[in-house]
């Protein structure tokens, strides 16, 4: 059997695109591994299925690099809305894209060739100030877990995101189900550095949308920035752009969306 796909990168963060709107396509969790491992597979942070939606435009259904369906991407779901409309996936606005994942309304538009803009859920689950392995840790929910820690300005580049990362990562104790974990540090009054952890990918990746949201969202409140509108700088060198109300509703985030290139895979991809 063959599968046609693509392959997009969110400012680093890379995804296998699949449009399964037909429903003809059963991935399991042991195959999308495989997909997503790097060297013996396609290689890529996640995979993501176009799926047809009753109520919306689309569904997207997302799993992480280990194979298990994962929590709201924010580059994810960016790149969802560009493969879609790459391919003509029809809207109300050919430019405006309203789809679900996990159960929730997004609405997202293609603001300019490869830049997507997505309207994100409101934050929630804030707990300011938690020890956590040695960090003083802060932590919100943006459609996924986030753990935030800032690093004094000049030092972000010396930490082990890989070793420190997956310690807080890890500590199911204080995150039930485990938590992403950001380490950034301020820049400006509305710019940011990070560098992210990711839950299910289990190592550093190159950017993260809903650990950038996170990060922006949490130095505004504990007020180490002062403007609702950042520039997240990524591992990738890319910056995104998160912008929200003073009262951390009304979440968008900004930034690139690239097709990098279209394939198409053999199955059956090894189940052991």
């Amino acid at each position: 059997m063959q599968i046609n796909f693509a392959k997009l990168s969110g400012s680093g963060n890379d995804f296998i695109v699949i449009d399964n709107r037909n429903g003809s396509l059963q991935l399991t969790g042991t195959r999308i591994k495989a997909m997503c491992t790097r060297r013996t597979g396609i290689g890529a942070d996640g995979l993501i299925l176009i799926e047809k939606s009753d109520q919306f435009d689309f569904r997207m259904n997302y799993h992480n690099a280990d194979g298990l369906p994962g929590s709201m991407c924010g580059n994810g779901g960016r790149c969802a809305v560009y493969f879609a409309h790459s391919i003509g996936i029809p809207s109300a606005d050919h430019n405006v894209y309203v789809f679900e994942a996990n159960g929730n309304r997004y609405d997202a538009s293609v603001t300019d060739r490869e830049m997507v803009k997505l309207h994100m859920l409101d934050p929630h689950d804030f707990r300011d100030s938690l020890a956590v392995e040695g960090f003083n840790c802060h932590f919100v929910d943006t459609g996924s877990p986030h753990a935030v820690i800032f690093s004094p300005h000049g030092e972000l580049d010396r930490i082990n995101v890989y070793s420190e990362g997956r310690a807080v990562r890890h500590r199911t104790d204080i995150f039930p189900g485990g938590t992403n974990v950001n380490f950034l540090e301020i820049v400006a009054p509305d710019s940011i550095n990070i560098r992210t952890f990711e839950r299910g990918v289990e190592d550093e990746t190159l950017a993260c949308g809903t650990g950038a949201v996170a990060s922006a969202i949490m130095s505004y409140r504990l007020g180490r920035i002062s403007s609702p509108t950042v520039s997240v700088r990524v591992r990738s060198g890319d910056t995104l752009t998160v912008s929200f109300s003073e009262n951390l509703t009304s979440v968008t985030l900004t930034g690139p969306a690239k097709i990098i290139y279209r394939g198409t895979l053999e199955l059956p991809l090894s189940e052991t």
